[in-house]
């Protein structure tokens, strides 16, 4: 009688797939517990994640959700294949596998070799744990898992916490493509900043009018304190965007995010002013380096570094770090000023920078 109703037969390796009118008749000769469970029509796999958003800081963890169930709950655990992956925030950016894991054995691939696992607390946990956060971490996560013929998904966005500052070339403004937009963040220990990073300090006061690259490839500038060569007096503060540009043939200036410090920014107080090379020396001798732009800003923004000195940064810019406006430092609001990219020979401090815990 059963055969009459067969509309097709698969044998598919061990497992072994009828589809009959209405139903659903599933048995894998592989998976379960040695009962051979058989799975009929309502049974339903479903993927879930607690929060659509993880928020956390360079060099710590995170732990991304994903939870898995069925409906009805099944009599037996099943050996079920988890797979996460990682699509990066920057423009252009190629989705790469993180993690894949069937039942207790696991694999880890690139970059997260070693930082990632999952962490299987209570039947269905499929969170990912990660340590030892990196800049480039931030993106979206994909945890896909699969029950025979059951495949299902959900998505987790991981945020960094940290600082976004303009940064322009050395010969002036609007000199860097896209490309060499990333690459100038990242010389300076920063990556490309993302929009909700540059709305976020916009909401927090970054008033900027001069154009950069963010990592989707939009070009936009944030306004607190409209004016004319900013878009003029008639439009309300935002982030002013021109869209999309072309990658490679568009030059702007680019807005970068620097998240925690592993280590201490310092101004190195000499018995003398010094030019470049001798700062470079001076930082040496101190068991340190020159510090970058994002580390001076993350550690304005994150540690309240405060000096009114001027010195020599690793780019060959000369900036100061004020979180205590007062007189004779500067603008009235906080904030890392600049004096450009002064001669190399100029006199000057230096700011320096050495590694260790935070």
């Amino acid at each position: 009688m059963m055969i009459c109703c067969l509309q097709t037969l698969l044998l598919l390796g061990a497992q072994l797939v009828l589809s009959i009118p209405n139903s659903f008749f599933y048995h894998d000769f592989l998976n379960g517990n040695g009962n051979k469970e058989i799975h009929f029509s309502g049974v339903k796999l479903h993927v879930d994640s607690a929060q659509p958003s993880v928020f956390a800081v360079t060099g710590g963890n995170a732990t991304m959700p994903c939870s898995f169930w069925y409906e009805p709950e099944l009599s037996s655990p099943r050996d079920i294949r988890v797979k996460w992956s990682w699509l990066p925030t920057a423009a252009g950016g190629q989705e790469t596998d993180v993690l894949v894991a069937i039942g207790s054995r696991s694999r880890t691939f690139g970059d997260f070799r070693g930082r990632v696992q999952l962490r299987r607390d209570f039947p269905g946990d499929a969170a990912l744990v990660m340590t030892k956060l990196l800049l480039n971490d931030a993106g979206r996560y994909h945890c896909e898992v699969v029950d025979g013929l059951e495949d299902k998904s959900t998505s987790v966005y991981l945020e960094l916490q940290g600082v976004v500052f303009p940064y322009q070339h050395p010969r002036g403004h609007y000199h860097l493509s896209f490309l060499g937009a990333q690459q100038a963040c990242e010389e300076q220990g920063s990556i490309l900043a993302t929009f909700t990073q540059l709305f976020q300090s916009w909401k927090e006061g970054l008033n900027w009018c001069n154009a950069g690259w963010l990592a989707d490839g939009t070009v936009q500038y944030p306004i607190t304190q409209p004016r004319v060569p900013c878009g003029g007096h008639g439009l309300a503060p935002g982030v002013r965007s021109y869209g999309r540009r072309h990658l490679h043939l568009h030059r702007y200036d680019v807005f970068c995010f620097s998240s925690s410090l592993r280590g201490k920014v310092y101004y190195l107080k000499p018995s003398h002013k010094m030019n470049l090379t001798e700062a470079q020396q001076a930082c040496r001798e101190d068991g340190a380096e020159v510090a970058k732009v994002g580390q001076l800003y993350a550690a304005w923004k994150l540690t309240g570094l405060d000096s009114c000195d001027a010195g020599w940064l690793a780019d060959g810019s000369v900036r100061y770090p004020i979180t205590r406006p007062r007189r004779n430092c500067g603008p009235s609001e906080p904030g890392v000023r600049s004096f450009g990219f002064p001669p190399p020979q100029h006199k000057h401090g230096v700011y320096c920078y050495k590694a260790g815990d935070e």
